[in-house]
C-alpha cells in the first residue's frame, strides 16, 4: 500500500483498498488527521490545524492523538503511562525520524532516555494495522501501553456494538448508544473471556447490515485486555485499546524494547455486513495458518465415551465415524497419565498402559487405515495438584507467596513465562507428536489465570504478559517442528478467541454450548468479526445438556454446516437410520465445504428479531444458503427470506432441483426454500450462476 510523506505538512498518507489514513505532527504531537475514501495527496495539507485551545478548560486537544498521553491538556485516559526514576511521569513527543519498509511506516520520538515508535500497516483487505514499541535506554516503570488511539469522525450520535455473553452462551451481540463519559470493555482473566471479546464496532446510530459507515477494530491478543472509548460531552470519541489491566505495574529494563500487540481498525461503508466480510477476508488471507485449505470433518469421542476412554472403546468408534464419512477422529480428555476424573492427572502427559497397552500407535494405525486423519486432545497449560508433575515442581504454577492457590476445575496454571516451563511443555509435545502418528492436536484452556504472580521476581505483573508470548512462541515452535500438524484452539469454548490466537491455529472451538437452537444465535454473533473457516461447529446429541432441547438431526447438522463441521455424539447408540441419514448430511456438506469455509458470507436476518434467519455464502459463480427457522407465532406471518447481492438480470440454477431462477425473482419474492411447518427447521439451497 502507498505510504507518502509531505514534509513541508509533515504528514504521513497511507492509502489503498478505497481507503485513505493520514498521520500528522501539528503541534509536536502525532494526530489522526484523517480515516475515510480515499483522498489525493493534493488534498492532505488541507487536513492540517492548528492546534490550541479555545480556553482552559477545553478538553478537545487530545482529540486525533495516536496515543493518549499524560502531559500537557489532554484529559482522556491515557494510552501510555509511565513513571521515569526521578518521579516525572509521561512522554513528551519530540519527533526523531521515519522509516518506510515496503508497506509498512514507523514514526519514532524521544523522550529522555526512551524511543517510541509508531508501526502501521495497510492492507489489501482495508484492515490497518497498528502497534508500538518502546526502547528503553535507562529504567522506566510503565503501568499501561496500550497498541493504538483511534479517533472517530465528529457525529451527532454514535452507537456501540459489542460482543459479550458468558460461558455457553458467548457470542452476544448488544448494540448500545455509546454514552457521554468512559465506557471500558475487557478481561481481567488473563485469557480473552467468555464474558466478552475485543471486537467492536461504532456508527452513527443509522448503519444497517447491508447500507452505512461503521468503524470497527480489534486486538490480537489473548491474555487480559482493555479497550476504553471516551465519549466527550463536546461530542467527540476516541477509543484506545491494548493488551494488560488496571494495577498492573512493571519496569523496562536499560536496553530492553516492549512491543505491543497489534490493534488492528477497519472502515466500511457497506454496513455491518460489509466490514464482517472484509474481516473474514483479511483473517483467512493474512493472519490464519492453512486457512486456504478445506477443513476435514471431524469426529471427537468425548461424548461417546467421556471418561471411560481406551483403545477397545474407540475402536467400533473408528468405523462407525468412516462409514458416515467422517475425515478426522479425535479422540479426548483421558488418554495419559491417571487422568480417569477431571480431579488428576493434568500434567502427566504419557499414554495411560492399562487403556492403550501398547501406546496411541495401534489406534492412530486403524484410523488411518480407515481413510481418516487422526487426532489428540491435550491442555499444556494446566496441572492438577494431583500429579507427578506437580509434586515434582510445585513452584511451575502461577503463585502468590503466602496466599491460597486457587484450584479451578481442580486445576491450576503452570507459568510459561518461566523458560525451563516453556521448555518442558516443548520437550513432551515434540515426542508425542515425533512417537506417534498424529496429524491434529485440540490444545484447550479451561480455567482463567487466578493468583498470577512468580515468587522471588521483582517484576511479577510481567506474568500476565510473558505466559500469553510464550503460549504464541510454542504453537509457532510447534507448527514448524511438525507443519503437518495442525491445532484447534479450545479454551472451554471461546474464552480465548481472538486474531492474536488465530495466527498460531487452524480452527476455534466456539462454545461449549452445541445446542442447535443456541447456536444460530451463537454463530451470528461469531461471524461479526470471526470466519467460518474458523468456526468449529459440532453436532451432538439431544435432549441438549444445556436446555434438554430436543431438535431433528437435519436441523442440528444443517446449523453445524454454517461453519466447520464435526460430530460429537455417541455413535454407537445411533440407529440404521441416523447413522444413514447422518452420512447424507455429511456428503452434502462436503459439497457446500469450498463456498462456506472460503466463500463471502452474508447474514440474512437477525435471530434476535426474525423467527426466519440464514446465512449466504458466495464463491465465484456459487452460492450455499442454510436457512433456519425458529420458534414464531401462527398468527405473526414469516417474511421471505431474500438473497444477498443477486444481480436482478443474472440467471441461477437450483443444483438440487434443476430449476433455473432470474435474479430478480428471487429478489422480489424470497428465495424457494423447502421448509416443514414445524419450529427448529431448516433448508439449504444450492445455486450455480448459469452464464
Amino acid at each position: 500500500m502507498p505510504i507518502r510523506f509531505d514534509e513541508a505538512a509533515r504528514t504521513w498518507h497511507l492509502s489503498g483498498a478505497g481507503l485513505s489514513y493520514v498521520v500528522g505532527l501539528g503541534d509536536g504531537l502525532p494526530r489522526q488527521l484523517y480515516w475515510g475514501p480515499e483522498i489525493p495527496d493534493g488534498a492532505v495539507p488541507s487536513l492540517v490545524r492548528e492546534w490550541r485551545e479555545a480556553y482552559s478548560f477545553d478538553d478537545r486537544l487530545h482529540t486525533g492523538a495516536e496515543l493518549l498521553g499524560e502531559l500537557g491538556p489532554q484529559f482522556a485516559t491515557p494510552s501510555l503511562q509511565l513513571r521515569h526514576p526521578d518521579g516525572a511521569k509521561g512522554f513528551a513527543w519530540n519527533y526523531r525520524d521515519f522509516s518506510v519498509d515496503g508497506d509498512a511506516l514507523a514514526i519514532s520520538f524521544t523522550d529522555r532516555d526512551l524511543v517510541l515508535t509508531l508501526h502501521y500497516r495497510l492492507w489489501d483487505t482495508g484492515v490497518l494495522d497498528r502497534w508500538a514499541a518502546i526502547e528503553a535506554g535507562a529504567p522506566v516503570e510503565v503501568s499501561r501501553f496500550d497498541s493504538a488511539a483511534w479517533t472517530l469522525p465528529h457525529w451527532g450520535g454514535y452507537r456501540l456494538s459489542h460482543l459479550s455473553g458468558e460461558w455457553a452462551g458467548e457470542w452476544q451481540l448488544r448494540r448500545t448508544e455509546l454514552p457521554v463519559g468512559e465506557t471500558v470493555l475487557g478481561s481481567r482473566r488473563g485469557n480473552t473471556s467468555h464474558q466478552a471479546n475485543p471486537w467492536i464496532a461504532l456508527d452513527d446510530g443509522t448503519a444497517t447490515e447491508t447500507a452505512g459507515t461503521v468503524y470497527s477494530a480489534n486486538l490480537a491478543w489473548s491474555g487480559s485486555w482493555r479497550v476504553q472509548l471516551r465519549r466527550s460531552a463536546q461530542g467527540r470519541v476516541s477509543v484506545t485499546g491494548g493488551a494488560g489491566q488496571e494495577g498492573l505495574r512493571w519496569t523496562l529494563r536499560e536496553g530492553e524494547t516492549w512491543t505491543t500487540p497489534v490493534y488492528s481498525g477497519l472502515l466500511s461503508t457497506e454496513g455491518f455486513g460489509g466490514a464482517s466480510r472484509a474481516w473474514h477476508e483479511h483473517l483467512r488471507r493474512h493472519v490464519m495458518p492453512t486457512a486456504d485449505e478445506d477443513a476435514p470433518v471431524l469426529f471427537n469421542s468425548w461424548e461417546a465415551v467421556f471418561f471411560e476412554v481406551s483403545e477397545e472403546k474407540q475402536l467400533p468408534l473408528v468405523e462407525l465415524a468412516a462409514r458416515i464419512g467422517c475425515e478426522q477422529f479425535v479422540v479426548d480428555d483421558g488418554w495419559f497419565g491417571r487422568r480417569t476424573t477431571d480431579n488428576a492427572g493434568l500434567g502427566d502427559w504419557w499414554h495411560n498402559p492399562e487403556r492403550f497397552p501398547d501406546g496411541l500407535t495401534p489406534l492412530a494405525d486403524a484410523v488411518h487405515k480407515a481413510g481418516m486423519r487422526f487426532g489428540i486432545w491435550v491442555e499444556p497449560e494446566m496441572v492438577n495438584a494431583d500429579s507427578d508433575l506437580y509434586r515434582a515442581h510445585p513452584d511451575w504454577v502461577l503463585h502468590q507467596e503466602g496466599r491460597e492457590r486457587t484450584e479451578l476445575r481442580q486445576q491450576m496454571v503452570l507459568d510459561y513465562g518461566r523458560p525451563e516451563v516453556a521448555e518442558w511443555a516443548f520437550g513432551w509435545l515434540d515426542k508425542l507428536l515425533g512417537d506417534n502418528p498424529i496429524d491434529y492436536v485440540k490444545w484447550d484452556h479451561n480455567r482463567p489465570l487466578t493468583e498470577v504472580g512468580r515468587p522471588g521476581s521483582d517484576d511479577p505483573d510481567r506474568a500476565y504478559f510473558e505466559h500469553v508470548q510464550a503460549v504464541y512462541a510454542l504453537k509457532d515452535r510447534l507448527r514448524r517442528a511438525h507443519p503437518g500438524v495442525r491445532i484447534e484452539g479450545c479454551a472451554g469454548g471461546a474464552a480465548r478467541v481472538d486474531p492474536g490466537i488465530l495466527r498460531y491455529v487452524d480452527q476455534v472451538w466456539t462454545s461449549d454450548n452445541t445446542d442447535a437452537g443456541d447456536r444460530v444465535n451463537i454463530q451470528y454473533g461469531f461471524s461479526q468479526a470471526y470466519p467460518a473457516r474458523a468456526m468449529g461447529a459440532w453436532i451432538t446429541d439431544e435432549p441438549s445438556g444445556f436446555n434438554h432441547r430436543t431438535t431433528s438431526l437435519r436441523f442440528r447438522f444443517q446449523v453445524a454446516s454454517a461453519g466447520v463441521l464435526a460430530v460429537g455424539g455417541d455413535l454407537s447408540e445411533w440407529s440404521e437410520a441416523e447413522l444413514e441419514e447422518a452420512a447424507a448430511h455429511i456428503a452434502l456438506y462436503k459439497q457446500l465445504r469450498p463456498v462456506v469455509q472460503h466463500g463471502a458470507q452474508y447474514r440474512l436476518g437477525d435471530p434476535e428479531a426474525d423467527a426466519l434467519t440464514g446465512v449466504q455464502y458466495v464463491l465465484g459463480d456459487r452460492i450455499a444458503v442454510l436457512a433456519f427457522k425458529t420458534p414464531w407465532h401462527c398468527n405473526r406471518p414469516l417474511a421471505p427470506l431474500r438473497p444477498a447481492g443477486i444481480p436482478s438480470d443474472s440467471r441461477w440454477v437450483d443444483e438440487d432441483t434443476g430449476e433455473t431462477h432470474w435474479g430478480a425473482a428471487l429478489n422480489a419474492l424470497g428465495l424457494p426454500m423447502r421448509w416443514t411447518p414445524a419450529d427448529w427447521d431448516s433448508a439449504i439451497m444450492r445455486l450455480r450462476r448459469v452464464q
